[in-house]
């Protein structure tokens, strides 16, 4: 499958990477208002300013832009019937992800939002366990993403950190990954209050903040989110029930007590990807994995591991938690 990717910053170096490491998978071409193809790139990769130049033939598009433009590039690439993988989060307003939807709807191609969490082993195994109630009755779940950037990191691009394209800060940005993971856990709370505010960094948004969660079976959850904690600590779950209660960081099962069940890791001593203390992402695996799940997706016709239509409740929650704040 040839893709084009739209975007030429850090992350589409990233999806650049990937693609020449997944089986299949091909990169045709580059769109970039900077005329500039993202370091990664094969050399002498097409560079066009819009998908519409695009000489070379393609199949799909990857969207790799600032959060608030993920819903143009979608629509984009939907109006030309190509398939789509945009990176998280789907959008930054329900308008956004609304706008998306309906343009892959109308124009009946496959749309992936990269929240590769979920293709984790472990993680899928722990979402196997409650959909199956073998967890027992899970009254709390605690989600701590702790990370830390610099000035620097905010300053390297002027959208980091705002609202119109970055949509805040760390909710809908580092924690938006784990979000999700919560939310295809236990879906979307029926009340959320939440406090934050900007200690450490000059942005516009959040760089730490609060959320207390209630849902309609009672559960409590709290969520986390900031990039003042330094040096940065893996992003955590704790899962609490009548049985005992597990503990995932940064995708692994590295706590468990859960009554007579044995704990059911695969994944001890993998070294995933963290983002706690940087943003460069050296290991491409997870990218690889949400690209092949997407080839097959389209090519037997089915739903991606993680459509945009289930990537939009991670959106939903960070737009309840910035709604609710008391700050």
């Amino acid at each position: 499958m040839k893709f084009v990717i739209i975007g030429s910053g850090s992350i589409a170096g990233t999806y650049a990477r990937a693609l020449a490491n997944a089986p299949d998978a091909e990169l045709s071409g580059i769109v970039s208002r900077s005329g500039r193809a993202p370091a990664g790139a094969p050399e002498g990769i097409e560079v066009a300013p819009s998908l519409d130049a695009i000489k070379a033939p393609f199949d799909a598009v990857i969207v790799a832009t600032p959060n608030g433009l993920h819903h143009l590039g979608i629509a984009a690439a939907a109006r030309l019937g190509k398939h789509v993988i945009c990176e998280k989060p789907l959008g930054i307003s329900i308008p956004a992800m609304e706008t998306a939807l309906r343009a892959c709807a109308e124009n009946k191609v496959k749309l992936a939002v990269s929240y590769q969490r979920r293709l984790a082993p472990d993680n899928m195994i722990v979402k196997e366990l409650l959909e199956q109630g073998k967890l027992g009755r899970v009254f709390a779940c605690e989600l701590q993403v702790k990370f830390y950037r610099d000035q620097a990191y905010y300053d390297s691009a002027p959208y980091r950190g705002n609202k119109a394209l970055d949509g805040g800060g760390p909710f809908i940005q580092q924690g938006s990954h784990n979000i999700d993971l919560y939310a295809w856990f236990f879906g979307r709370p029926e009340k959320t209050v939440s406090m934050m505010g900007t200690f450490l960094h000059q942005i516009e948004g959040e760089d730490y903040g609060v959320a207390i969660l209630k849902h309609a079976d009672g559960m409590i959850g709290t969520i986390t989110a900031s990039t003042n904690c330094h040096p940065g600590f893996p992003a955590r779950i704790t899962i609490h029930s009548d049985l005992g209660y597990l503990v995932l960081e940064n995708d692994v099962i590295v706590q468990w007590q859960m009554g007579e069940l044995p704990n059911p890791s695969v994944s001890a001593g993998l070294k995933l990807h963290s983002g706690a203390g940087s943003a460069a992402v050296s290991n491409t695996s997870g990218h690889e994995a949400v690209i092949s799940d997407f080839i097959e997706a389209v090519r037997f016709d089915r739903e991606p591991a993680v459509s945009g239509e289930a990537a939009r409740t991670a959106t939903e929650i960070i737009i309840d938690i910035y709604g609710a704040n008391q700050y």
